[in-house]
């Protein structure tokens, strides 16, 4: 009976070493992950399965300086929202209160990776990043994208400050054109029909005279016109190479200001731009229509531009359809980057932020190609 008391007594105090060895070294391992996280620059968060609070880093807290004061664990994300958005902090949920939580608690339910901006009080813009852990829960990315978005703002306002500008010279050169033109063309009709009267050697010399002052005037007023016609263009994306016919381009990028730069700066070169957002919706486009060459960015979501490349060249191949060019665009420009797009079947990659030069020599060079291999 003492060897048993002894044996059942030695037990648990094994169990109990075990136990208390173990929760020491969970300790040690969530500060240790939390010192790591704590460096990193961006926000960082962990939700269990219901979505309740786990571990989250510093500068996930200065990120949402205004609802610090309501994290803990055990909580739920959602709670803090809610009572976020009851405090004004959230300006895209103000009149779409229930809305805008419904559709935020719908993306932390199937967080699949996909990022999408939100908005805060005091101006900033976030990028939020969401995806599934092992054990079911969540883990959240914050970037603070405030300073990219307002260089977006600042190019879109110069960019439509150049298209109005571009259009005001449209106009004025359009008026000019019927200013002068108009009268010349009155004047040297009424010299026509006056040469074909009776006239006087005097008066045919003079008649002459005015027909061929009138027409080195309407000389001189075409190669103005024309000159002002021609520099259009240029004067609204700068100096780049001349595409030689009109394209019709089709332009895949998830994000919408750069899907207006690139609209802007392609139409102002004289081409016919249509634009998608993801790679499923470039290759169902370029499908059912006849596009000159194609422009894809890389990180998109639903599909990017990589497999949507590959998926493009499969079916050419497969079918026999004419070989479409394809230049990407894209932040990622590492050498890296730019093996995987030319193996996947791209003609050229261009690097962002874009400069039209650059982008029209691509464009360029891609449909040069394409006439050499067709030939």
């Amino acid at each position: 009976m003492a060897v048993g008391r002894l044996l059942a007594w030695a037990a648990r105090l094994f169990d109990g070493s075990a136990v208390a060895q173990a929760r020491a070294e969970a300790r040690l391992a969530e500060a240790r992950l939390r010192a790591a996280i704590d460096v990193l620059p961006e926000g960082v968060v962990f939700l269990d399965a219901q979505g309740r609070y786990i571990l989250w880093n510093r500068r996930y807290a200065e990120i949402y300086h205004r609802s610090a004061d309501l994290f803990a664990p055990g909580e739920r994300l959602m709670d803090t929202l809610r009572e976020g958005v009851r405090r004004g902090d959230y300006p895209d949920a103000v009149g779409r209160e229930e809305e805008w939580l419904a559709e935020r608690e719908a993306k932390l339910l199937n967080p699949t990776g996909e990022r999408h901006e939100q908005k805060i009080a005091d101006g900033r813009w976030l990028m939020i990043e969401e995806r599934r852990t092992s054990d079911g829960g969540v883990i959240g990315l914050r970037v603070d994208i405030t300073h990219m978005k307002r260089q977006a703002e600042a190019l879109e306002h110069a960019l439509a400050h150049a298209e109005a500008a571009h259009r005001a010279k449209t106009e004025f050169l359009a008026d000019m054109s019927h200013e002068l033109r108009t009268p010349l063309n009155g004047v040297l009709g009424l010299l026509r029909a006056l040469e074909a009267t009776e006239l006087s050697p005097r008066q045919r010399a003079l008649a002459a005279e005015i027909a061929a002052s009138a027409r080195q005037l309407d000389q001189i007023v075409t190669g103005l016109l024309d000159y002002g016609e021609a520099d259009l263009a240029p004067e609204a994306v700068g100096p780049a190479p001349d595409i030689e016919r009109p394209l019709k381009v089709l332009a895949a990028d998830d994000n919408p200001t750069n899907r207006k730069v690139i609209e802007l700066m392609l139409e102002a070169a004289g081409c016919d731009v249509a634009t998608v957002e993801n790679g499923a919706e470039a290759v169902a486009a370029w499908r059912g229509g006849d596009f000159d060459l194609l422009l894809m960015d890389l990180r998109m979501p639903v599909a990017g531009g990589v497999e949507a490349i590959r998926e493009i060249r499969a079916e050419e191949r497969a079918t026999g359809r004419p070989r479409t060019p394809v230049i990407v665009l894209s932040a990622n420009t590492s050498p890296e980057d730019r093996a995987a797009t030319a193996a996947a079947g791209a003609d050229g990659h261009v690097g962002k932020p874009i400069r039209i030069d650059e982008l029209l020599t691509a464009m360029q060079a891609a449909l040069q190609l394409q006439a050499a291999h067709a030939s």
